[in-house]
């Protein structure tokens, strides 16, 4: 079952506190999105581990109940 863009959101802010978290739908599917997340926690550290942080906070259902999610990530 695909998830809702709110869940992903909710998700997100969980793992990063104080995160600015929006969800932009690709398709009317509820399957593609793309996520602005926008951390504190997010500064000095390189894209790469950014983005772990968000897979990190969506707890293993990248690939499963969220199939794609494209990523945009930057410190305030």
């Amino acid at each position: 079952m695909p998830m809702h863009a709110d869940d992903i959101a909710s998700l997100i802010r969980d793992g990063i506190p104080g995160a600015d978290v929006q969800i932009i739908p690709l398709a009317d599917d509820n399957d593609h999105f793309k996520a602005v997340v926008v951390a504190e926690a997010f500064r000095g550290q390189t894209r790469v581990k950014q983005h772990q942080m968000v897979y990190a906070a969506l707890q293993g259902r990248m690939g499963g109940e969220l199939h794609a999610l494209a990523l945009e990530t930057r410190a305030p």
